[in-house]
């Protein structure tokens, strides 16, 4: 009875619902991926206890939940154990509605102060990991996949390509369309490469016109065929600037760990002298 009293007060505060009879049932709601963000617990239920709920949620939840203990028991003592089970704020029972409502808002404010905390966190982590420009990974983050990519290919024992991907006649496009339609070009260049890319292939922006592309379990042949996919999509879709047309071309030069070794900078260095071969013998072209 208490139960049903408690939600149809719920309901009536303008909440949703989900209401169970005992704290097992309780853990595996909480817990669920889309499980409450907000718990209103009995101190004393069937199966597990409030404060035993409260523990199991704090140590598995990959996300918070705010939790209201409600009890008879409010010894100093009591309190104590509810605090450090993890509970944020207690009811005394029987519930008083108005103090119901107050306990609620204080816990619906938490939760958005969290969220707002966690939105700003997930935005500085993009701006710190992201080319502002094109949306790939920066340099830095970029490299240090390169340093893992290495690692994970010495262990299993299997090759990786990289590339070094330069646009053509870059400075061109921007004396002659503007600096505007050089970053279109960029950010065209870097969408086109995720978009004939692998699934589990990395790009990352290594630097002015030029991007770095890691190829995991590719030798030297599989890795040209990938870039010269990548090369042939970018050289078949023109960029639309300024109410014209801007074709666009790159030159990749390709190195890998079946040929140069699990070297990072001797990997980068080697696909780099692949793409001065490129250049030199008249651009829009692989190398390896």
């Amino acid at each position: 009875m208490s139960r049903r009293l408690l939600e149809a007060t719920l309901v009536k505060l303008g909440h949703q619902v989900i209401a169970v009879p005992d704290g097992t049932q309780a853990t595996s709601v909480l817990l669920s991926d889309d499980g409450p963000r907000l718990a209103i617990l009995d101190w004393m239920m069937p199966g597990e206890d409030g404060p035993s709920v409260c523990r199991a949620i704090r140590k598995k939840s990959a996300t918070y939940t705010y939790i209201i203990l409600l009890t008879s028991l409010n010894a100093p003592a009591d309190v104590v154990n509810g605090l450090e089970s993890g509970a944020d704020d207690f009811l005394s029972k029987p519930f008083n509605a108005g103090e119901l409502r107050a306990r609620l808002h204080s816990g619906v404010r938490v939760l958005e102060l969290q969220a707002g905390l966690l939105d700003a966190q997930r935005e500085l982590q993009w701006h710190a990991t992201r080319d502002h420009l094109t949306g790939i990974w920066n340099r830095r983050m970029i490299l240090e996949q390169l340093g893992r990519e290495l690692n994970r290919a010495s262990h299993d024992r299997a090759p990786l390509a990289v590339a070094l991907v330069d646009l053509d006649l870059f400075k061109k496009i921007n004396d002659t369309y503007g600096h505007a339609a050089g970053d279109l070009v960029l950010r065209a260049t870097a969408a086109t490469l995720r978009q004939h890319m692998r699934a589990y292939d990395y790009v990352g922006r290594y630097g002015g016109e030029e991007f770095l592309v890691l190829l995991p379990a590719c030798d030297t042949p599989a890795g040209l065929t990938i870039v010269e996919r990548l090369r042939a999509g970018i050289a078949s879709t023109p960029v639309q600037a300024s109410n014209l047309e801007v074709s666009i071309t790159v030159s990749i030069g390709l190195s890998s760990t079946a040929d140069v070794g699990l070297d990072s900078a001797l990997l980068i260095a080697a696909a780099d002298a692949a793409l001065y071969r490129a250049k030199a013998a008249g651009r829009d072209r692989v190398a390896a």
